[in-house]
C-alpha cells in the first residue's frame, strides 16, 4: 500500500506541476493575446491581416465613402513627375530637376484600423515617388544615429562631426592654372553662420543655412519676391525663422552621411525597413551628380524628396509600415526602433512654426492643419499629395497618394466619420 499511495503521490505531483506549467504557458500567451485584442498587430514580411471594418468598428459604406472622395479629388498635376516636376518648379532659378522622375500611377491608399488593413484602392504595390514624405525617413536615420551614439545630441553644431568632404567627379578635367587656390573640399558648415547652426535646427528647417549644393543656391529654392535680396540679405539667427527648403535638407543629408560613413539607403534598410518587414522594392535616389568619395569609395549622397528628382521610390504598404512604426512611437512588435525620446522630440513643435515638429513631421498643434482631426494627429506629407495620416486617438494610420492638397482635410474627414 505504501508503494501504491507513494506512487499516487507522484502522479498526482506529476500532475499539478503540469497543470502549472500549462499555465505558465497560457500566460505567457495573454500578452500576444492582449495585444491582439488591443490592436497592437505588427504585419510580418510579406504578410498583412485584412480584418472587416465592421469587426474593428468601422462604418464600411462610409469607407467607401472616402475612397470615392479620394478618387474623384485626384491630384490635377501631370502623371508624368518631370512635367509636373517643371510646372511647380521648374520655374525657380536653376530649377531643373538633376535627379530621376518617373510617371505616378492611379490615386492610391490604405487604411489601417489598430493595425490590421480594412481598406485599400488603387495600385497598392506600385513604387511610385514620394517626395517629402522621404524627409521624415531621413530624420529617422538621423535620429537612430543620436540613439546609437554617433551623434551625442541634437544640441551640438553639425560642423563638428563634418570634415572637408571630395566630390566624386571622375570625368572631371585635370585643374587649370585659373583654379589655383580656390577649394578643391566641400565645406559645407565653415562659414561663420554655419558654423552656428546645430543638428535641431536643421531637423526643424530653421537653420538659414547658406550656400551652394549640388549646383543648387539655398536662395533659389522658393526665392523670395525681391531677386536684389537674393545675394545679399542678412541672415536670420538660427531657430528664428522657418522656412521650407531642399538645399538646406540635402546639406542634412551630407552631414548624415559623413555621420554614418555610408551610404543612407543602407542604413534605413539596416536599422528601420528590413525590422518592420518593408519590401525589397523601395529605393532612395539622389541627384546625378551628388556623388562624394567616402573612405576611398564613390557613395551617393541622397537628397531629402522630388524637388529636382529623386527621392523615396516606394509602395504604399512599406510607407503604411512606416507610418504604423511612428504610431507606435518607433517600437516594432517589442523592439525599440526609434527612440521614443526621439520621437516625442520629432513630435515636439518647432517655435517658429508650430505645426511642424522634425522633417518632415507636421503636427495639427491648435488643429490648424487639419481641422477635422485631433490635435493629436500628425502627418507625414510630400507632394503629389502623398501622405500618411496617423492618429493614435482613433487607433488609424492611412496612407494617401495622389490627392490634391487642399482635399487633405476633407478626406481625413471621411474617414474620421467612418470610425465614428
Amino acid at each position: 500500500m505504501k508503494r501504491a499511495t507513494l506512487l499516487l503521490f507522484l502522479l498526482a505531483t506529476l500532475f499539478i506541476v503540469n497543470g502549472q506549467s500549462r499555465g505558465k504557458a497560457a500566460g505567457a500567451m495573454k500578452p500576444a493575446s492582449a495585444r491582439e485584442a488591443a490592436g497592437d498587430y505588427f504585419p510580418p514580411a510579406g504578410q498583412w491581416q485584412h480584418r472587416s471594418p465592421a469587426s474593428l468598428g468601422l462604418d464600411s459604406l462610409k469607407l467607401q465613402e472616402a475612397i470615392r472622395f479620394a478618387r474623384e479629388h485626384e491630384a490635377r498635376a501631370p502623371r508624368n513627375m518631370e512635367l509636373a516636376q517643371a510646372e511647380s518648379f521648374g520655374k525657380e532659378p536653376f530649377g531643373e530637376g538633376i535627379g530621376p522622375f518617373a510617371d505616378r500611377g492611379d490615386p492610391t491608399g490604405i487604411i489601417l484600423c489598430k493595425g490590421y488593413i480594412v481598406a485599400e484602392w488603387g495600385e497598392p504595390l506600385r513604387v511610385d515617388m514620394t517626395h517629402s514624405v522621404t524627409k521624415s525617413f531621413l530624420s529617422t536615420v538621423v535620429g537612430v544615429a543620436v540613439d546609437q551614439g554617433l551623434i551625442h545630441a541634437v544640441t551640438d553644431t553639425v560642423a563638428a562631426y563634418v570634415p572637408p568632404i571630395e566630390v566624386y567627379n571622375p570625368a572631371a578635367p585635370a585643374r587649370g592654372a585659373e583654379e589655383l587656390g580656390r577649394p578643391q573640399l566641400l565645406y559645407p558648415f565653415s562659414s561663420p553662420h554655419n558654423r552656428t547652426l546645430t543638428w535641431e535646427v536643421m531637423l526643424r528647417q530653421t537653420s538659414d543655412w547658406e550656400g551652394v549644393l549640388w549646383g543648387k543656391a539655398d536662395w533659389a529654392d522658393r526665392p523670395g519676391p525681391k531677386p536684389e535680396e537674393w545675394l545679399n540679405r542678412p541672415r536670420n539667427a538660427p531657430g528664428t525663422v522657418w522656412k521650407y527648403n531642399d538645399v538646406r535638407v540635402n546639406a542634412l543629408a551630407l552631414a548624415a552621411t559623413s555621420v554614418w560613413r555610408k551610404p543612407l539607403p543602407q542604413v534605413l534598410k539596416t536599422y528601420i525597413m528590413d525590422p518592420i518587414g518593408a519590401s525589397n522594392t523601395w529605393r532612395w535616389n539622389g541627384y546625378r551628380n551628388a556623388w562624394i568619395v567616402l573612405d576611398g569609395q564613390p557613395v551617393q549622397s541622397v537628397s531629402g524628396g522630388g524637388h529636382w528628382g529623386g527621392g523615396l521610390f516606394i509602395n504604399a504598404y512599406d510607407m503604411a509600415r512606416f507610418g504604423l512604426l511612428t504610431y507606435h512611437r518607433g517600437n516594432w512588435n517589442g523592439k525599440q526602433l526609434i527612440s521614443e525620446r526621439w520621437v516625442q522630440q520629432a513630435l515636439t513643435p518647432t517655435p517658429a512654426q508650430p505645426t511642424y515638429g522634425y522633417m518632415n513631421w507636421f503636427l495639427n498643434t491648435d488643429r490648424k492643419l487639419l481641422p477635422s482631426a485631433p490635435a493629436s494627429a500628425f502627418v507625414h506629407i510630400g507632394n503629389g499629395t502623398n501622405f500618411i495620416y496617423v492618429d493614435p486617438e482613433h487607433g488609424l494610420v492611412a496612407v494617401v497618394r495622389w490627392i490634391e492638397n487642399a482635399s487633405m482635410d476633407g478626406m481625413v474627414k471621411k474617414i474620421l466619420e467612418a470610425a465614428e
